[in-house]
């Protein structure tokens, strides 16, 4: 059984495959998860509902399997694009573009907490013209790294910055996300497969395990097998002790 893919949206889940076969492992709080992790390798394709598995070493993908940004924007260059602004916990704010029609999904997918969209386009090309020069004004980026999320997860999002940030701009909808996460203080980075889920923030996981809240980046679960039975490995239970 390996980790093939991941869903972050309305019912967050671990995509696993098992000989073509895909099946879904609830990520919804409170789901108790009991798997070690065994060897990684490409995490294949997925093609109408099943898996084509790849052996290659390299993970979470493959040259075969991954296809280059270039390629996949240019293919949808022609549609609306709405350019969004996003605010992360506590002070982090970045500017984005999409498709109009998955603006909801963007925001979702990436765990914002605060998001606006400031601009629709008519295609791909004018939207990553405009994100660079926004980008280039603004006390922030095109892009907000899972490191910089996951430090953020038990804060809240300075809304005095946030509402400067929009006051330079006429949005056309402004959005709030609640994740309902619940954490006092910073989780520790893990990558494990075990524990009882406390939520997701994008592809972001958060797990209880021993009393520990463990954040999990999805993508680093892909490609990996998994194998029956808690993962015995030490974990760091807080700065300075392991379980």
């Amino acid at each position: 059984m390996q980790v093939v893919g991941y869903d972050t949206r309305e019912e967050p889940a671990l995509l696993l495959a098992t000989a073509g076969a895909v099946s879904r492992q609830p990520l919804s709080r409170g789901t108790e998860l009991a798997y070690a992790l065994g060897e990684r390798h490409c995490a294949g394709t997925i093609e109408d509902g099943s898996h084509h598995a790849c052996e290659r070493p390299e993970a979470p993908y493959c040259p075969l399997h991954t296809t280059p940004w270039s390629v996949a924007s240019n293919r949808d260059s022609e549609d609306p694009h709405a350019i969004y602004l996003a605010a992360f916990a506590p002070r982090t704010f970045k500017v984005g573009v999409t498709r109009l029609w998955r603006l909801d999904a963007r925001l979702e997918e990436q765990g914002a907490d605060r998001a606006a969209h400031v601009r629709t386009v008519p295609d791909g090309r004018v939207a990553r013209e405009i994100e660079s020069e926004i980008a280039a004004a603004i006390d922030g980026g095109e892009r907000v790294r899972v490191a910089t999320k996951i430090r953020g997860l038990h804060r809240t999002v300075e809304e005095g910055r946030w509402n400067d940030l929009l006051d330079d701009f006429d949005p056309i909808a402004t959005f709030q996300f609640e994740y309902d996460l619940g954490l006092g203080s910073r989780p520790v980075v893990a990558t494990i497969a075990a524990g009882t889920v406390i939520g997701t923030k994008g592809r972001i996981l958060a797990l209880d395990r021993a009393g520990t809240a463990y954040a999990v980046d999805l993508r680093d679960l892909l490609g990996y097998e998994l194998l029956e039975g808690t993962d015995g490995r030490a974990l760091q239970a807080s700065l300075d002790a392991f379980e």
